[in-house]
């Protein structure tokens, strides 16, 4: 069939006029509105001045950061404003990168979860029940709380620890909390201890082992567990106590424990991090990894505790999410995923009066609106398991906030 010049002129423009529209299309489905982002910036009005500590908020949706913003400053005396490139104290959200490093070791066929701890760690005690990864997992191993016993002994735990003293103090413990398996209770100690599982497990440091098989292979440039206090780290933002209106002092840490808490990130690499949770591109590759990080763990009863592997499963207004928070000196972090959505949220504030939790579902309120009309009204945020239990809420790195006398 014969068709003349002008034919052809009108079928490319319908075909790139159909291509735009379908960008277009695509484009809105993805990116936030206007009106959204100025609810965003609402939110956070507080702390988007010049002279005040703040927040780095990120918005992932379909593997894409469709919104990145920060507010306020990273550093007061030389007014270095945060940005999506500030490298923040990510505290306990620290707990879920540990986790990730143990399953690849399990991949790797270096250790099991049913190990147990003195498999890697011989100099540690033996109690009457056996002590496996898998209760320090998913904090129901009975062994007490690290910084608690620190701060307990007179220490301060925003100073500088060495490893072995934290460590000979765990072990200096006569009994557990409980016997292993018997409840859920959020322990520092087992993840201060799982890192050094991945030590002797992997022959490297755990700063090393997650440089080479997370970091690296996801382009995360800006993250690592920070083993080294007197370490330089480019474009860090430093913590602040909120006073009164306008009244910030510093809160000095010269803190370096990893497991518990020691990943330094952004939101630009935080989201890298969260594609993976789309399509896993480390170890072997597959959805494995990732259905074995959000698998809950079980008490003796056989009930769940309602924790994962660094994470927690729940439900907000009727909507499934993955997600933690934590807290160490003035900074605040909070990881929010709703997979179903293909959408998540990461506030790092470097302030202690940002609730960072309820200010990464108040953003969900606006970036998922459509999504929670959609579902039934009133359903509140709750576990997927056990909608009253308190072992949903799991303390963060510290079991208050910390105050200057």
């Amino acid at each position: 069939m014969f068709c003349s010049p002008s034919n052809i002129l009108a079928f490319g423009i319908s075909v790139l006029f159909s291509l735009s529209s379908t960008s277009a299309s695509l484009a809105t489905d993805s990116e936030l509105t206007t009106a959204q982002q100025t609810q965003i910036d609402d939110t956070f009005a507080m702390w988007g001045q010049d002279d005040s500590p703040g927040v780095a908020v990120g918005v992932v949706r379909n593997g894409k950061l469709i919104f990145s913003k920060g507010y306020g400053l990273a550093d007061l005396e030389h007014d270095v404003p945060i940005d999506a490139s500030t490298v923040f104290y990510m505290a306990s959200v620290s707990k879920h990168f540990v986790t990730f490093c143990i399953l690849l070791l399990e991949e790797q066929g270096k250790l099991d979860l049913d190990d147990e701890i003195q498999k890697f760690l011989p100099d540690f005690p033996k109690y009457e029940s056996p002590l496996t990864i898998r209760h320090f997992i998913h904090h129901t191993s009975g062994v007490r709380d690290s910084l608690t016993l620190w701060r307990l002994a007179g220490n301060d735990y925003l100073d500088y620890i060495h490893d072995d003293a934290i460590y000979d103090l765990i072990k200096q413990q006569k009994a557990l909390n409980f016997p292993p398996g018997e409840k859920y209770l959020y322990s520092n100690s087992c993840y201060f201890m799982l890192a050094k599982i991945v030590e002797k497990a992997s022959g490297s440091t755990i700063r090393k082992f997650a440089e080479k098989h997370i970091f690296r292979p996801l382009g995360m440039k800006n993250t690592h567990f920070h083993d080294d206090v007197n370490q330089i780290i480019k474009n860090r933002a430093f913590s602040y106590q909120a006073n009164w209106w306008k009244d910030y002092r510093n809160i000095i840490m010269r803190f370096d424990l990893v497991g518990s808490g020691g990943l330094y990130s952004t939101i630009e690499d935080m989201a890298l991090w969260d594609q993976n949770f789309n399509q896993n591109r480390l170890g072997k590759g597959g959805p494995d990894l990732i259905a074995k990080m959000l698998t809950e763990g079980k008490l003796n009863s056989g009930e769940s505790c309602n924790y994962a592997c660094g994470l927690q499963n729940r439900i907000y207004r009727g909507l499934t999410t993955i997600e933690h928070g934590g807290a160490l000196a003035g900074y605040r972090t909070y990881f929010l995923r709703f997979p179903d959505q293909k959408t998540s949220i990461t506030i790092l504030a470097n302030v202690d009066n940002v609730n960072a939790g309820k200010k990464a579902k108040q953003v969900a309120d606006i970036v998922l609106a459509e999504s929670f009309s959609a579902v039934t009204p009133g359903v509140q945020s709750k576990s997927k398991k056990d909608q009253n239990s308190k072992s949903a809420k799991p303390k963060n790195e510290i079991s208050q906030s910390w105050k200057r006398q």
